[in-house]
């Protein structure tokens, strides 16, 4: 066991009820909407209650949240941890706000032991994570990373037309207190706690997820062109008929690609046809493939053999085909020295843990891309999340906190020697 500070328990799964409370669902679960009034109310319990410690606020153009925690060279780059406090429209009161309470609690942990760290640490909650209502998600950490907004992005609305720079105003001007400070600053690592949103965890009887890194997300628009025809005279040799193609390629795909690689991920999730009427075969399908792996060369390879197969079938049953990339985010490795301080925090803790890929986006994955990152996962019940049935045991949620406030404190020793 490791002598360092033990975290508050009880305080961490008060803070996680009353953040939970915000955006209720009569289903126990939380509908937080980015940058919506029960963001911007998460938003201000959280600069609230770090100030009471003492910490600073900041907020950034894209209303990314940091409360600093001073340490005794204060012109370090900050070592940051956290996550989100946005939700899926019936999300659960875990996903994100696990990780940001979490670091709430290193920070007050640090401070109720008085802990004096090399550099600076800094909590951060990002700016919708989610992507439910302003498209992309990990907009805060995308941004943040580059350093400046995407092109276009003025122009980005929400389903009933609300604007995302006006709501990016209204949500910046909600926290007067918080000093603002540039994009893209540098940062000396990230460490991010986050429930695991599977079932690996859970299934192995492990408490810890050492994460590696996160897989690799391709997004293909596949469109098949047949022919219009009667349904009721056209006979077999005469018809070219989009969606019996469309189901043929993705029973093939179906059939061989997860089944053949246990790291693939391949899943159609939107299926459009024209005209749509019952009595007419289909004269075009649209249909969408998410595919993920943990290697962008297999990536490649897969999307290839995507392409190759499509046109194959479209062909035999006189149709064309024709793939789209609609998104394509690279596979990130983490930082093998933040994930060995992970690994370790959870051995000394007498933690089982295990390695794994990430298989969702997180705001860490964007991170890796500025400085060293890593993240550690916690086990949810059944695998499930972005539900609102989604459940963390409590003693699962203070593990998780204990690693990162023992992963924290050996990320600043090792800044210390530096």
């Amino acid at each position: 066991m490791t002598g360092g500070p033990v975290i508050d328990g009880r305080r961490l799964l008060a803070r996680l009820d009353a953040f939970a409370a915000i955006g209720a669902t009569p289903a126990g679960g939380v509908n937080r909407p980015a940058l919506g009034p029960e963001d911007r109310a998460a938003r201000a319990l959280l600069a609230g209650l770090g100030a009471a410690r003492g910490f600073s606020p900041f907020q950034d153009a894209a209303a990314n949240l940091f409360l600093r925690r001073a340490g005794a060279d204060d012109g370090r780059p900050p070592l940051l941890i956290g996550s989100h406090l946005d939700s899926q429209p019936t999300g659960g009161r875990f996903d994100g706000a696990l990780g940001t309470l979490a670091a709430l609690e290193v920070l007050e942990t640090l401070e109720d032991h008085g802990v004096v760290t090399a550099g600076p640490v800094e909590l951060v909650a990002w700016t919708n994570e989610e992507g439910s209502r302003f498209a992309p998600g990990a907009f805060g950490s995308q941004v943040y990373a580059a350093g400046a907004f995407p092109r276009g992005w003025q122009d980005t609305l929400d389903n009933d037309g609300a604007r995302l720079p006006d709501e990016l105003a209204a949500t910046l001007a909600a926290l007067p207190q918080a000093a603002e400070r540039p994009l893209g600053r540098p940062v000396a690592g990230y460490f991010e706690l986050h429930i695991e949103q599977g079932p690996l965890l859970e299934r192995e009887g492990a408490l810890i997820g050492v994460v590696e890194g996160i897989q690799g997300t391709r997004w293909l628009e596949v469109v098949i062109e047949g022919q219009v025809a009667h349904a009721g005279t056209t006979p077999l040799a005469d018809r070219r008929d989009a969606m019996a193609v469309a189901a043929a390629v993705i029973a093939r795909l179906q059939a061989t690609v997860m089944p053949a690689d246990v790291d693939a991920r391949l899943t159609v999730g939107r299926l459009t046809l024209a005209p749509g009427a019952v009595n007419v075969i289909p004269g075009e399908v649209t249909f969408s493939i998410d595919l993920r792996h943990p290697s962008g060369a297999e990536i490649d390879r897969l999307e290839a053999e995507i392409v190759a197969l499509a046109g194959e079938v479209a062909a035999d049953g006189g149709c064309r085909a024709s793939v789209r990339r609609s998104m394509d985010v690279a596979p990130a490795r983490f930082d093998a020295r933040l994930v060995g301080i992970v690994e370790g925090a959870a051995k000394r803790r007498g933690f089982p843990s295990r390695r794994l890929f990430s298989g969702a986006f997180h705001d860490a994955l964007f991170m890796a891309r500025l400085g060293p990152a890593a993240m550690i996962f916690v086990p949810c019940r059944g695998g499930l999340s972005h539900n609102e049935a989604e459940y963390v045991e409590p003693h699962q949620a203070i593990a998780g906190a204990q690693v990162l406030c023992d992963a924290t404190l050996e990320a600043m020793a090792g800044l210390a020697a530096t």
